[in-house]
């Protein structure tokens, strides 16, 4: 009997995914455990194995569909088995490639011997049906999906369709008579489509500006106790010697947080705002796919050591690729660190429905009278403070930054506490 493999739920909070590479093709054996394809979400990629033995009968998706989850994907079992039973058959999915009837003869014209990519179905004064999928993919492309070419089951115009015609477009015939084209100009740019985390990217930033009153203090603390202490942690060695500047500040962040709780919310709606209990802190992490921001929860729980580990635990599986969604949702508070890079002060922008984010910027020196009246030159570390005018007023967000400023130049007292 013919088995399903479906499109795994890669995290509660994931509803479909994208198919990235089919690795095996019909009628390939497959054993459980081998790759069948690829699967993207909007943070990460993952890979499906085969969770039946036998003979790839029918792919079901083709690359680049998007599939809910728990849905059938492929069939596999023994070869010339039927599977048609195992087509999926769901509302708003393409539905799976079916025989087309045999055209007859006298109707089917012979092909040009240099046909376009894309055909318009409507010049022959034909209207092929649309799939719901590919109608929503075009409505929000601003394309018309009467102009693709069906490839799909009788004719029918589905997903991959469209996105033909979205990545080459029919040009409209010239009412005229045909003039000799001019030799293209070499192309001074690169056209990039999104990749899918860009995409989340770009709509929740967008969301983020387009929906809260965002507003940015700077402020900055002498670093000069979290630099020395940093440099014991070194001497000591072990694990304690990948402790980090940043490791150090979000230990604070956690501790500090908790005096402060319309910082560490969610934004309900615009008369409603959800206040924690713990921290469930986000660290912004750069990756080659772009920006992902996983979470520490209950990092007001955890010890120094234990926020440094967690750190570079989920940094590594963002950059790898294989974080799971459940690790990139739930935070409380966000922290940005971009002092690495040079950056001396900046506005981060709240990542929703938080209602505040804090960036970490350079170390520099800076000079102020000492107590005795000379001169003196000490290190300092800007804060920028992004928050959510609705949730928090300028004072109470100005006393989280005193109290933060104050516990990090007081850092070897508040471990301590």
């Amino acid at each position: 009997m013919a088995n399903a493999v479906i499109m795994p739920k890669a995290g509660i909070t994931v509803e479909s995914c994208i198919i990235g590479n089919w690795e095996k093709k019909v009628g390939d054996e497959v054993k459980v455990g081998d790759i069948l394809f690829t699967y993207e979400t909007d943070k990460a990629s993952f890979e499906c194995e085969s969770t039946a033995e036998g003979t790839l009968l029918e792919i079901f998706f083709d690359e680049g569909d998007e599939v809910p989850c728990l849905v059938n994907v492929c069939a596999v079992g023994n070869k010339g088995e039927d599977c048609s039973a195992l087509r999926p058959s769901v509302d708003g999915a393409e539905e799976a490639p079916a025989p087309v009837e045999k055209a007859e003869p006298e109707a089917v014209a012979a092909a040009p011997a240099e046909a376009p990519a894309v055909q318009s179905t409507a010049a022959e004064g034909k209207k092929s049906p649309v799939s719901p999928r590919a109608k929503k993919l075009a409505e929000r492309a601003g394309v018309d999906a009467s102009l693709a070419t069906p490839t799909g089951p009788n004719g029918r115009i589905i997903e991959r369709d469209v996105r033909a015609i979205m990545e080459n477009p029919p040009v409209a015939a010239e009412a005229s008579a045909p003039v000799a084209a001019a030799a293209p100009a070499e192309e001074e740019y690169t056209d990039v489509k999104f990749s899918g985390i860009r995409k989340a990217i770009s709509k929740s930033m967008h969301t983020s500006l387009s929906t809260m009153a965002q507003l940015t203090h700077n402020t900055s603390f002498d670093a000069t106790t979290i630099l020395e202490y940093r440099k014991a942690l070194k001497a000591m060695g072990g694990d304690y010697a990948g402790i980090t500047l940043g490791d150090i500040v979000l230990y604070a962040v956690s501790r500090t947080l908790k005096n402060h709780p319309d910082l560490n919310a969610h934004m309900l709606d615009d008369t409603s705002i959800r206040l924690f209990k713990h921290v469930n802190l986000g660290v912004a992490v750069d990756t080659p796919r772009g920006l992902m921001v996983p979470t520490i929860f209950r990092a007001d729980e955890m010890s120094l050591l234990e926020i440094s580990k967690a750190v570079k635990e989920l940094a590594a599986q963002c950059r790898e690729g294989n974080i799971s969604p459940d690790k990139l949702s739930g935070g409380t508070f966000t922290v940005s660190n971009l002092g690495s890079l040079g950056v001396e002060s900046f506005s981060p922008v709240i990542n929703p429905p938080q209602t505040g984010i804090l960036g970490v910027c350079k170390t520099i020196d800076r000079v102020r009278k000492a107590a005795d009246g000379s001169i003196e030159i000490y290190p300092a570390m800007c804060l920028s403070l992004t928050y959510d005018h609705r949730a928090v007023d300028g004072s109470p967000a100005s006393r989280f930054q005193k109290e933060l400023g104050e516990n990090l130049e007081n850092f070897t007292v508040l471990l301590a506490k």
